[in-house]
Protein backbone atom coordinates (compact mmCIF):
# COMPACT_ATOMS: atom_id res chain seq x y z
CA UNK A 1 0.00 0.00 0.00
CA UNK A 2 1.51 3.10 -0.81
CA UNK A 3 2.80 5.56 1.68
CA UNK A 4 -0.49 8.18 1.36
CA UNK A 5 -2.91 5.81 1.47
CA UNK A 6 -1.80 3.88 4.47
CA UNK A 7 -4.31 4.17 7.08
CA UNK A 8 -3.10 5.64 10.18
CA UNK A 9 -2.53 2.97 12.96
CA UNK A 10 -2.05 3.87 16.88
CA UNK A 11 1.51 4.23 16.27
CA UNK A 12 0.67 7.76 14.49
CA UNK A 13 -1.20 8.50 17.66
CA UNK A 14 1.79 8.06 19.73
CA UNK A 15 3.86 10.43 17.37
CA UNK A 16 1.98 13.41 18.73
CA UNK A 17 3.76 14.43 21.37
CA UNK A 18 1.27 15.90 23.65
CA UNK A 19 -1.09 12.70 23.33
CA UNK A 20 1.75 11.13 25.04
CA UNK A 21 1.40 13.48 27.56
CA UNK A 22 -2.03 12.82 27.87
CA UNK A 23 -1.38 9.00 27.75
CA UNK A 24 1.00 9.03 30.56
CA UNK A 25 -1.55 11.59 33.00
CA UNK A 26 -4.37 9.32 32.21
CA UNK A 27 -2.64 6.50 32.95
CA UNK A 28 -1.76 7.31 36.54
CA UNK A 29 -4.51 8.86 37.22
CA UNK A 30 -6.28 5.71 36.58
CA UNK A 31 -3.77 4.13 39.07
CA UNK A 32 -5.08 6.41 41.68
CA UNK A 33 -8.42 5.49 41.45
CA UNK A 34 -8.29 2.10 41.23
CA UNK A 35 -5.73 1.69 43.84
CA UNK A 36 -7.38 4.55 46.06
CA UNK A 37 -10.51 2.25 45.73
CA UNK A 38 -9.27 -0.47 47.09
CA UNK A 39 -7.19 0.71 49.79
CA UNK A 40 -10.55 2.82 50.92
CA UNK A 41 -12.85 -0.11 50.57
CA UNK A 42 -10.26 -2.03 53.31
CA UNK A 43 -9.96 1.13 55.58
CA UNK A 44 -13.39 1.15 56.09
CA UNK A 45 -13.87 -2.20 56.70
CA UNK A 46 -11.03 -2.00 59.42
CA UNK A 47 -12.41 0.90 61.01
CA UNK A 48 -16.23 -0.40 61.32
CA UNK A 49 -16.06 -4.11 60.32
CA UNK A 50 -19.12 -3.74 58.41
CA UNK A 51 -19.73 -5.38 54.87
CA UNK A 52 -22.35 -2.91 54.11
CA UNK A 53 -20.24 0.05 54.56
CA UNK A 54 -17.08 -1.74 52.53
CA UNK A 55 -19.27 -2.21 49.56
CA UNK A 56 -20.92 1.22 49.92
CA UNK A 57 -17.62 2.81 49.44
CA UNK A 58 -16.55 0.99 46.43
CA UNK A 59 -20.53 1.39 44.86
CA UNK A 60 -19.76 5.17 45.53
CA UNK A 61 -17.30 5.53 42.89
CA UNK A 62 -20.77 4.77 40.18
CA UNK A 63 -23.57 6.64 42.01
CA UNK A 64 -22.16 10.34 41.93
CA UNK A 65 -21.36 10.19 38.01
CA UNK A 66 -25.17 11.08 37.58
CA UNK A 67 -24.86 14.23 39.66
CA UNK A 68 -21.59 15.80 38.68
CA UNK A 69 -21.59 14.73 34.95
CA UNK A 70 -25.22 16.19 34.96
CA UNK A 71 -24.45 19.80 36.99
CA UNK A 72 -21.05 20.40 36.23
CA UNK A 73 -20.97 19.41 32.97
CA UNK A 74 -20.92 22.94 31.56
CA UNK A 75 -17.96 23.30 33.11
CA UNK A 76 -16.05 21.55 30.62
CA UNK A 77 -16.98 24.28 27.85
CA UNK A 78 -16.98 26.97 30.00
CA UNK A 79 -12.78 27.29 31.22
CA UNK A 80 -9.77 26.34 29.41
CA UNK A 81 -9.78 22.65 29.25
CA UNK A 82 -6.16 22.44 30.33
CA UNK A 83 -7.57 24.20 33.77
CA UNK A 84 -10.18 22.19 33.93
CA UNK A 85 -8.38 19.13 33.87
CA UNK A 86 -5.56 20.34 35.90
CA UNK A 87 -8.17 21.59 38.91
CA UNK A 88 -9.68 18.23 38.71
CA UNK A 89 -6.41 16.46 39.60
CA UNK A 90 -5.68 18.78 42.32
CA UNK A 91 -9.39 18.05 43.75
CA UNK A 92 -8.90 14.33 43.58
CA UNK A 93 -5.25 14.87 45.12
CA UNK A 94 -6.35 17.24 48.27
CA UNK A 95 -9.90 14.47 48.77
CA UNK A 96 -7.44 12.04 48.81
CA UNK A 97 -4.81 13.68 50.98
CA UNK A 98 -7.81 14.15 53.46
CA UNK A 99 -8.24 10.78 53.54
CA UNK A 100 -5.14 9.97 55.01
CA UNK A 101 -5.90 12.02 58.41
CA UNK A 102 -6.52 9.89 61.04
CA UNK A 103 -9.30 11.93 62.35
CA UNK A 104 -11.38 11.76 59.04
CA UNK A 105 -14.26 10.08 59.99
CA UNK A 106 -15.78 7.23 58.25
CA UNK A 107 -18.73 9.51 57.03
CA UNK A 108 -16.05 11.91 55.93
CA UNK A 109 -14.32 9.11 53.72
CA UNK A 110 -17.27 8.37 52.21
CA UNK A 111 -18.27 12.25 51.04
CA UNK A 112 -14.13 12.60 50.26
CA UNK A 113 -15.42 9.39 48.34
CA UNK A 114 -17.87 10.79 45.82
CA UNK A 115 -16.14 14.14 45.69
CA UNK A 116 -13.68 12.43 43.91
CA UNK A 117 -16.29 10.48 42.03
CA UNK A 118 -18.36 13.42 40.87
CA UNK A 119 -15.41 15.46 39.60
CA UNK A 120 -14.63 12.49 37.36
CA UNK A 121 -16.50 12.95 34.40
CA UNK A 122 -15.77 16.38 34.08
CA UNK A 123 -11.97 15.45 33.51
CA UNK A 124 -12.72 12.48 31.57
CA UNK A 125 -15.56 14.46 29.67
CA UNK A 126 -13.18 17.47 28.61
CA UNK A 127 -10.12 15.52 28.04
CA UNK A 128 -12.06 13.57 25.48
CA UNK A 129 -13.12 16.62 23.86
CA UNK A 130 -9.33 17.85 23.98
CA UNK A 131 -8.23 14.93 22.58
CA UNK A 132 -10.15 16.25 19.49
CA UNK A 133 -8.22 19.49 20.37
CA UNK A 134 -4.88 17.44 19.58
CA UNK A 135 -5.49 14.91 17.47
CA UNK A 136 -8.03 16.17 14.82
CA UNK A 137 -12.01 15.16 14.39
CA UNK A 138 -10.93 11.82 11.84
CA UNK A 139 -9.26 8.56 12.70
CA UNK A 140 -6.44 9.93 15.36
CA UNK A 141 -8.76 10.89 17.12
CA UNK A 142 -10.84 7.79 17.50
CA UNK A 143 -7.22 5.76 17.49
CA UNK A 144 -6.46 7.93 20.91
CA UNK A 145 -9.92 7.51 22.64
CA UNK A 146 -9.42 3.66 21.64
CA UNK A 147 -6.01 3.38 23.30
CA UNK A 148 -7.27 5.23 26.51
CA UNK A 149 -10.13 2.72 26.84
CA UNK A 150 -7.69 0.00 26.66
CA UNK A 151 -5.72 1.50 29.06
CA UNK A 152 -8.42 1.72 31.32
CA UNK A 153 -9.62 -2.17 30.51
CA UNK A 154 -6.01 -3.23 31.40
CA UNK A 155 -6.86 -1.59 35.31
CA UNK A 156 -9.12 -3.93 35.50
CA UNK A 157 -6.70 -6.65 35.07
CA UNK A 158 -3.99 -5.43 36.81
CA UNK A 159 -5.06 -2.06 39.03
CA UNK A 160 -6.63 -4.40 41.60
CA UNK A 161 -3.93 -7.63 41.84
CA UNK A 162 -1.54 -4.09 41.84
CA UNK A 163 -3.33 -2.54 44.96
CA UNK A 164 -3.22 -5.61 46.25
CA UNK A 165 0.16 -6.40 46.12
CA UNK A 166 0.49 -3.41 47.65
CA UNK A 167 -1.80 -3.27 50.83
CA UNK A 168 0.82 -6.42 51.77
CA UNK A 169 3.57 -3.85 52.27
CA UNK A 170 1.85 -0.86 53.38
CA UNK A 171 -0.93 0.18 55.34
CA UNK A 172 -4.78 1.35 53.58
CA UNK A 173 -3.80 4.52 54.94
CA UNK A 174 -0.27 4.66 53.16
CA UNK A 175 -1.54 3.66 50.06
CA UNK A 176 -4.02 6.42 49.48
CA UNK A 177 -1.53 8.44 50.10
CA UNK A 178 0.63 7.53 47.68
CA UNK A 179 -2.48 7.71 45.38
CA UNK A 180 -2.25 11.65 46.43
CA UNK A 181 1.19 11.30 44.16
CA UNK A 182 -0.09 10.27 41.79
CA UNK A 183 -3.17 12.72 40.83
CA UNK A 184 0.03 15.43 41.28
CA UNK A 185 2.28 13.75 39.08
CA UNK A 186 -0.77 13.89 36.45
CA UNK A 187 -1.49 17.28 37.29
CA UNK A 188 1.99 18.53 36.36
CA UNK A 189 2.34 17.03 33.50
CA UNK A 190 -1.04 18.15 32.36
CA UNK A 191 0.02 21.89 33.35
CA UNK A 192 3.47 21.46 31.20
CA UNK A 193 3.14 19.02 28.74
CA UNK A 194 -0.29 20.29 27.07
CA UNK A 195 -1.11 23.40 25.08
CA UNK A 196 -2.97 26.60 26.58
CA UNK A 197 -6.70 26.55 24.43
CA UNK A 198 -9.23 29.10 24.99
CA UNK A 199 -12.38 27.77 26.24
CA UNK A 200 -14.92 26.56 23.97
CA UNK A 201 -18.35 28.11 24.51
CA UNK A 202 -17.22 30.67 27.43
CA UNK A 203 -20.17 32.11 29.18
CA UNK A 204 -22.82 29.07 27.43
CA UNK A 205 -26.28 30.82 27.40
CA UNK A 206 -28.85 28.58 29.25
CA UNK A 207 -30.42 27.75 26.25
CA UNK A 208 -27.62 25.93 25.06
CA UNK A 209 -27.23 23.74 28.39
CA UNK A 210 -27.89 19.69 28.65
CA UNK A 211 -31.21 19.96 27.84
CA UNK A 212 -31.12 22.12 24.23
CA UNK A 213 -28.15 19.33 23.60
CA UNK A 214 -30.03 16.44 23.92
CA UNK A 215 -33.24 17.99 22.21
CA UNK A 216 -30.88 16.87 19.37
CA UNK A 217 -32.42 14.13 17.77
CA UNK A 218 -28.92 13.03 16.23
CA UNK A 219 -26.63 13.20 19.84
CA UNK A 220 -29.82 11.91 22.08
CA UNK A 221 -29.74 8.63 19.77
CA UNK A 222 -26.06 8.69 19.81
CA UNK A 223 -25.38 8.74 23.47
CA UNK A 224 -28.24 6.07 24.31
CA UNK A 225 -26.28 4.11 22.10
CA UNK A 226 -23.34 4.90 24.75
CA UNK A 227 -25.53 4.06 27.05
CA UNK A 228 -27.86 0.76 26.88
CA UNK A 229 -24.96 -1.60 26.00
CA UNK A 230 -22.77 -1.22 28.88
CA UNK A 231 -26.04 -1.43 31.08
CA UNK A 232 -26.23 -5.47 29.68
CA UNK A 233 -22.70 -6.16 29.79
CA UNK A 234 -22.03 -5.79 33.19
CA UNK A 235 -24.28 -8.53 34.24
CA UNK A 236 -22.11 -11.23 33.91
CA UNK A 237 -19.41 -9.73 36.06
CA UNK A 238 -21.64 -8.78 38.66
CA UNK A 239 -22.88 -12.04 39.45
CA UNK A 240 -19.71 -13.68 38.76
CA UNK A 241 -18.98 -14.77 42.83
CA UNK A 242 -22.42 -15.71 43.18
CA UNK A 243 -22.57 -17.96 39.80
CA UNK A 244 -19.00 -19.27 40.89
CA UNK A 245 -20.53 -20.25 44.08
CA UNK A 246 -23.91 -21.76 42.19
CA UNK A 247 -21.45 -23.91 39.70
CA UNK A 248 -18.99 -24.83 42.25
CA UNK A 249 -16.15 -23.63 40.43
CA UNK A 250 -12.67 -22.49 42.04
CA UNK A 251 -11.64 -19.51 43.00
CA UNK A 252 -8.90 -18.74 40.33
CA UNK A 253 -11.96 -20.35 37.72
CA UNK A 254 -13.65 -16.95 39.32
CA UNK A 255 -10.37 -15.11 38.08
CA UNK A 256 -11.24 -16.18 34.42
CA UNK A 257 -14.87 -14.75 35.12
CA UNK A 258 -13.91 -11.93 36.09
CA UNK A 259 -10.72 -11.43 33.51
CA UNK A 260 -12.86 -12.43 30.10
CA UNK A 261 -14.72 -9.60 29.46
CA UNK A 262 -11.74 -6.98 29.97
CA UNK A 263 -9.40 -9.08 27.67
CA UNK A 264 -12.08 -9.63 25.13
CA UNK A 265 -12.88 -6.15 25.28
CA UNK A 266 -8.97 -5.02 24.74
CA UNK A 267 -8.31 -7.80 21.92
CA UNK A 268 -11.41 -6.13 19.89
CA UNK A 269 -10.20 -2.45 20.56
CA UNK A 270 -6.33 -3.49 19.20
CA UNK A 271 -7.55 -5.81 15.95
CA UNK A 272 -10.15 -2.91 14.83
CA UNK A 273 -7.73 -0.04 15.58
CA UNK A 274 -4.65 -1.75 13.79
CA UNK A 275 -6.42 -3.89 10.79
CA UNK A 276 -9.68 -1.80 9.81
CA UNK A 277 -9.94 1.16 8.15
CA UNK A 278 -12.37 4.01 9.00
CA UNK A 279 -15.08 2.96 6.87
CA UNK A 280 -14.63 -1.10 7.87
CA UNK A 281 -15.22 0.55 11.63
CA UNK A 282 -18.03 2.22 10.52
CA UNK A 283 -19.94 -0.10 8.72
CA UNK A 284 -19.80 -3.04 11.33
CA UNK A 285 -20.88 -0.54 14.69
CA UNK A 286 -24.27 -1.83 14.01
CA UNK A 287 -23.44 -5.88 13.32
CA UNK A 288 -21.14 -5.95 16.42
CA UNK A 289 -22.96 -3.79 19.03
CA UNK A 290 -26.75 -6.14 18.03
CA UNK A 291 -24.89 -9.06 18.84
CA UNK A 292 -22.86 -7.98 21.55
CA UNK A 293 -24.89 -9.58 24.47
CA UNK A 294 -26.27 -12.65 22.37
CA UNK A 295 -23.20 -14.86 23.88
CA UNK A 296 -24.64 -14.78 27.20
CA UNK A 297 -27.53 -17.34 25.84
CA UNK A 298 -24.76 -19.97 26.73
CA UNK A 299 -25.53 -19.58 30.13
CA UNK A 300 -28.82 -21.09 30.23
CA UNK A 301 -26.95 -24.55 29.88
CA UNK A 302 -25.21 -23.55 32.85
CA UNK A 303 -22.18 -23.63 31.53
CA UNK A 304 -18.80 -24.65 33.09
CA UNK A 305 -15.82 -21.66 34.05
CA UNK A 306 -14.33 -22.23 30.54
CA UNK A 307 -17.21 -22.25 28.26
CA UNK A 308 -18.48 -19.13 30.35
CA UNK A 309 -15.58 -17.44 29.91
CA UNK A 310 -15.78 -18.30 26.39
CA UNK A 311 -19.02 -16.27 26.03
CA UNK A 312 -17.55 -13.35 27.70
CA UNK A 313 -14.66 -13.06 25.80
CA UNK A 314 -16.81 -13.61 22.63
CA UNK A 315 -18.95 -10.43 24.31
CA UNK A 316 -16.10 -8.34 25.27
CA UNK A 317 -14.82 -8.26 21.42
CA UNK A 318 -17.98 -6.90 20.31
CA UNK A 319 -16.91 -3.86 22.23
CA UNK A 320 -15.16 -2.48 19.31
CA UNK A 321 -17.94 -0.94 17.63
CA UNK A 322 -17.12 1.56 20.18
CA UNK A 323 -14.39 3.31 17.82
CA UNK A 324 -17.17 3.73 14.78
CA UNK A 325 -19.29 5.29 17.06
CA UNK A 326 -16.98 7.69 18.62
CA UNK A 327 -16.26 9.24 14.54
CA UNK A 328 -20.33 9.26 14.53
CA UNK A 329 -20.66 10.88 18.06
CA UNK A 330 -17.47 13.63 17.55
CA UNK A 331 -19.21 14.55 14.08
CA UNK A 332 -22.66 14.89 15.18
CA UNK A 333 -21.78 17.77 18.44
CA UNK A 334 -21.26 21.30 17.92
CA UNK A 335 -17.59 21.82 18.94
CA UNK A 336 -18.40 24.42 21.48
CA UNK A 337 -20.77 22.03 23.27
CA UNK A 338 -17.62 19.27 22.77
CA UNK A 339 -17.15 18.96 26.43
CA UNK A 340 -20.57 18.99 27.83
CA UNK A 341 -21.46 16.15 25.35
CA UNK A 342 -18.43 14.05 26.52
CA UNK A 343 -18.80 14.88 29.86
CA UNK A 344 -23.01 13.90 29.67
CA UNK A 345 -21.84 10.92 27.49
CA UNK A 346 -19.55 9.29 30.29
CA UNK A 347 -21.59 10.05 33.25
CA UNK A 348 -24.80 7.93 31.68
CA UNK A 349 -22.24 5.22 30.56
CA UNK A 350 -20.92 4.97 34.08
CA UNK A 351 -24.35 5.37 35.70
CA UNK A 352 -25.69 3.18 33.35
CA UNK A 353 -23.07 0.44 34.60
CA UNK A 354 -23.68 1.12 38.25
CA UNK A 355 -27.60 0.44 37.59
CA UNK A 356 -26.95 -2.80 35.69
CA UNK A 357 -24.99 -4.59 38.17
CA UNK A 358 -27.67 -3.16 41.10
CA UNK A 359 -30.55 -4.79 38.80
CA UNK A 360 -28.27 -7.53 38.20
CA UNK A 361 -27.76 -8.51 41.88
CA UNK A 362 -31.74 -7.48 42.51
CA UNK A 363 -32.79 -9.99 40.01
CA UNK A 364 -30.63 -12.58 41.50
CA UNK A 365 -32.76 -11.97 44.65
CA UNK A 366 -35.38 -14.29 42.56
CA UNK A 367 -34.18 -16.30 39.80
CA UNK A 368 -30.95 -18.92 39.29
CA UNK A 369 -27.61 -16.63 38.24
CA UNK A 370 -27.74 -18.27 35.16
CA UNK A 371 -31.17 -17.61 33.93
CA UNK A 372 -30.21 -13.88 34.74
CA UNK A 373 -27.15 -13.67 32.77
CA UNK A 374 -29.16 -15.81 29.92
CA UNK A 375 -32.22 -13.36 30.32
CA UNK A 376 -29.67 -10.20 30.11
CA UNK A 377 -29.04 -11.44 26.44
CA UNK A 378 -32.79 -11.40 25.15
CA UNK A 379 -33.89 -8.28 26.62
CA UNK A 380 -30.43 -6.30 25.91
CA UNK A 381 -30.32 -7.59 22.22
CA UNK A 382 -34.06 -6.61 22.20
CA UNK A 383 -33.32 -3.23 24.09
CA UNK A 384 -30.08 -2.43 21.54
CA UNK A 385 -32.19 -3.54 18.46
CA UNK A 386 -34.58 -0.69 18.97
CA UNK A 387 -31.89 1.63 19.99
CA UNK A 388 -30.35 0.80 16.71
CA UNK A 389 -33.22 1.72 14.65
CA UNK A 390 -33.99 4.46 16.31
CA UNK A 391 -30.68 6.08 15.31
CA UNK A 392 -30.91 4.53 11.86
CA UNK A 393 -33.94 6.47 11.81
CA UNK A 394 -31.82 9.71 12.49
CA UNK A 395 -29.64 9.40 9.73
CA UNK A 396 -32.79 8.98 7.62
CA UNK A 397 -34.01 12.43 8.69
CA UNK A 398 -30.75 14.07 8.76
CA UNK A 399 -30.63 12.97 4.85
CA UNK A 400 -33.89 14.42 4.35
CA UNK A 401 -33.08 17.66 6.00
CA UNK A 402 -29.73 18.14 4.22
CA UNK A 403 -31.89 17.73 0.59
CA UNK A 404 -34.79 20.19 1.35
CA UNK A 405 -31.69 22.80 3.14
CA UNK A 406 -29.87 21.92 -0.45
CA UNK A 407 -32.06 20.96 -2.89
Amino acid sequence: MPRAQRRPGYQAVFAVREFRVVFVAHLLSLLGVVVSEIALTVLVYDLTRSPLLSALTFALGFLPYLVGGTLLAGVADRHPPRRVLVVCDLVCAGCVALMVVPATPVAGLLVLRCAVAAVAPVFQGTRTATLADILGEGDLFVLGRSLLRIVSQSALLTGFAVGGLLLTVVAPRGAIALTAATFLASALLLRLGTRKRPARGAATPKERGNLALLRDRRVRALMLMFWLPPLFAVVPEALAAPYADQAGVSTAALGLLMCALPVGTIAGELFAGSRLSAATRSRIVYPLVLVGVLPYLLYVLEPGAALAGLALLLAGATGAYTLGLDAWFVAAVPEEQRGRAMTLMTAGMMTAQGVGMAGAGLAAEFLPVHLVVAGTGVVGTLCVLAAVLHLRATEVRDGADRHVTTG
